[in-house]
């Protein structure tokens, strides 16, 4: 089998954690005897010589419309539904968040499309779009997929709910690279908390840091800003106290070296499809503090520390509780053995068949 990925133009050049998805699932697709090829968006690629096309990225419809009017080849989404509707329209600055106010969400979506398109960030490739706009062009991708290949049951429900279109489906969890991010029984420092994620206004540093300024705690917060949010990112170096450290983005085999340390990871974003650094961190011995907004909740149920992302007085009472008790030893057992990228890949693969065999 020959599996074709596609995903934003820019995977590669601005890293998230779809960036991370996409590299395991296909590692270890490929070390199962599956070979894929990945591409982003504006490429020019031949179809014919694949079986089956996967697409990352639901929310950027756009990039999908583009290739399958130029292919009959089946294909399957997944759709990393990330919600920025709420911190657009109530916590987004300046201009863009006054006149976001006035929008649906789906109409934000547009708008921000094209501006990435005039911004040259990104080129609009398909007309349609234009046309369609962002909703219908997503309930036209969910007519016409073979599957939906989701993160999360909750992810699927919030799909349908808010289409109104309900394809088939097949659940591949993300998961951790098992080979590095391994517990060791290295003491733990009580007061070091971290926050791994790339800094811009979902990911909600800004409260983050109200939350924990002149505490006790040692808050380092490791990611490189969004190219388009350095103004956010100025905003949280200028409010941050000394107890705060910030760290340019690092390599997967170096950001574990700091979840050893880590007595608690934090991750407070207006929305997360799950979190792959709150994934990473509690696999070695963090207890982790995650937002109640998002799908999170499926993955680690009554094991995190849930705090209102609106609220720093919510953060910083989940990082104290979660500071002050014993590593969650349930959350490391249930992601090692369920939340791997070799079983995301495993099922990522069954749905494959199931799909080819229709």
């Amino acid at each position: 089998m020959k599996v074709l990925f596609i995903s934003r133009s820019t995977l590669f050049t601005q890293r998230g954690g779809d960036t991370v998805q996409v590299e395991n699932t296909a590692q270890q697709l490929s070390i199962a005897g599956i070979k894929v090829d990945v591409h982003i968006a504006g490429d020019k690629i031949d179809y014919e010589q694949y079986d089956l096309i996967h697409f990352f990225n639901l929310t950027r419809p756009a990039d999908i419309l583009f290739h399958i009017a130029r292919t009959n080849k089946p294909f399957v989404v997944s759709p990393i539904l990330v919600d920025y509707a709420e911190y657009d329209k109530l916590h987004r600055p300046g201009l863009a968040g006054i006149s976001f106010r006035f929008l649906s969400a789906n109409g934000i979506e547009y708008i921000k499309t094209i501006a990435r398109g005039i911004k040259a960030n990104d080129t609009i490739k398909s007309f349609s779009y234009l046309l369609k706009g962002h909703r219908k062009s997503i309930i036209t991708i969910l007519k016409k997929t073979s599957m939906i290949i989701s993160n999360s049951f909750m992810e699927y429900q919030q799909l349908v709910s808010s289409f109104s279109v309900a394809p088939e489906y097949f659940i591949a969890p993300n998961g951790i690279d098992s080979s590095l991010f391994q517990c060791h029984n290295i003491e733990k420092d009580p007061d070091l908390v971290i926050c791994a994620a790339r800094i811009e206004g979902i990911k909600n540093q800004l409260n983050l840091i109200k939350a924990l300024n002149g505490t006790k705690y040692r808050l380092l917060i490791i990611g490189s800003p969004a190219v388009n949010q350095t103004d956010y990112y100025h905003q949280c170096k200028k409010l941050a106290a000394k107890n705060i450290e910030f760290i340019e983005h690092l390599p997967q085999n170096k950001l574990a070296l700091f979840y050893q340390k880590a007595k608690v990871h934090v991750l407070p974003s207006w929305f997360e499809t799950c979190g792959l650094s709150s994934l990473e961190a509690a696999s070695m011995g963090c207890n982790i503090v995650v937002s109640n907004k998002g799908f999170v909740s499926e993955y680690f149920e009554d094991m995190a520390w849930y705090c209102d992302p609106a609220s720093p007085a919510s953060i910083l009472k989940a990082v104290e509780d979660a500071a002050m008790n014993e590593t969650k030893k349930d959350l490391q057992q249930k992601i090692v053995k369920n939340y791997t990228w070799k079983n995301a890949a495993t099922k990522t693969a069954e749905a494959y068949h199931k799909v080819l065999q229709q």
